[in-house]
């Protein structure tokens, strides 16, 4: 989650073959990078091909503007504002 004075960008089309501390260097390159999250699957441990970076609230058009549309590994990232996650009812098992 992030903190005051930061946002959260979301970052889509990340390609599996970068590493975590590599994809953050490109985004500091730009900006301070206040977080950083990459999730995994929970079955097989692998990084999902998104993750999240938190970065200064007056940061944040300069990194989307550097950073979405830009090729990693021959894939191009999709870098936005985060959406607050939507309530979700329970399991039924």
């Amino acid at each position: 989650m992030s903190t005051a004075g930061t946002k959260r960008l979301f970052v889509g089309n990340v390609p599996f073959r970068i590493d975590a501390q590599d994809l953050r260097a490109l985004f500091e390159e730009v900006a301070p990078v206040a977080d950083f999250f990459w999730p995994t699957d929970r079955e097989t441990g692998r990084k999902k091909g998104f993750c999240f970076v938190d970065v200064n609230e007056a940061d944040m058009a300069a990194v989307i503007e550097a950073m979405n549309g830009r090729e990693v590994e021959g894939r191009q990232l999709a870098v936005n504002e985060a959406q607050p996650r939507e309530e979700r009812p329970a399991r039924q098992y």
